[in-house]
């Protein structure tokens, strides 16, 4: 599969945007910060998506997109696809200051204060939306992991990571990673993937074993 223009581009943003904000250290100022914290701007609901914490996350994020985006671009279209990353980008957002919302006012295992300085950056819950949808548009399609060095189906994979998310986000301990922003991304590309591609329309890789 080619890369395609809008998955191209989005490349070539979060790799610009990654050394221009370490390299003049306002990586945090374009982050999301919870809304009652006195560092949220509403810009950056949008720009949240293109800060990573450091390489690695953004070689994830950025591969990840490489091998899935193209299949679900290739599938739907530039305009349709590039809505589609928005929208999964702010689905996870959303879910993610949802949780927070629950742990202060109803769990109370955050201090108000505390988020502060603790702000949510990535672009893995659109990711995360992009692999849904390339999982249910292209259920049997094989792909090959890393680690471990197994082919498994796109559908398998999907859940398998959608599982460990839900797993983890409802551990006490924090690892400092937005799982509740990956379920928000999964999730809401879920439900776009049904009303946009409807159930069973699925391709030709479909019948792929």
């Amino acid at each position: 599969m080619r890369l395609t223009d809008v998955v191209r581009h989005i490349l070539v943003i979060n790799i610009i945007m990654y050394v221009g904000t370490m390299a003049l250290d306002i990586r945090y100022i374009l982050a999301a910060f919870y809304p009652t914290s006195p560092n949220f701007q509403p810009y950056q609901i949008v720009t949240h998506m293109f800060m990573h914490a450091d390489f690695f996350h953004l070689l994830f994020n950025m591969y990840a997109l490489y091998i899935f985006g193209p299949l679900v671009e290739s599938r739907w279209g530039p305009k349709r696809f590039l809505i589609y990353y928005f929208l999964t980008g702010f689905g996870a957002l959303g879910l993610h200051f949802l949780s927070i919302f629950v742990e202060i006012n109803f769990l109370q295992t955050i201090p108000p204060g505390y988020l502060n300085n603790i702000p949510m950056l990535g672009a893995s819950g659109a990711v995360f939306g992009v692999l849904v949808a390339c999982g249910m548009i292209y259920p049997n399609l094989r792909v090959q992991l890393l680690f471990p060095p197994i082919p498994m189906k796109i559908k398998h994979l999907a859940m398998l990571l959608a599982g460990i998310e839900l797993f983890l986000a409802f551990q006490s301990s924090s690892d400092g990673i937005a799982h509740f922003a990956h379920l928000g991304g999964a999730l809401t590309g879920f439900i776009m993937t049904l009303i946009w591609n409807g159930r069973g329309s699925g391709s030709d890789f479909d019948r792929w074993d």
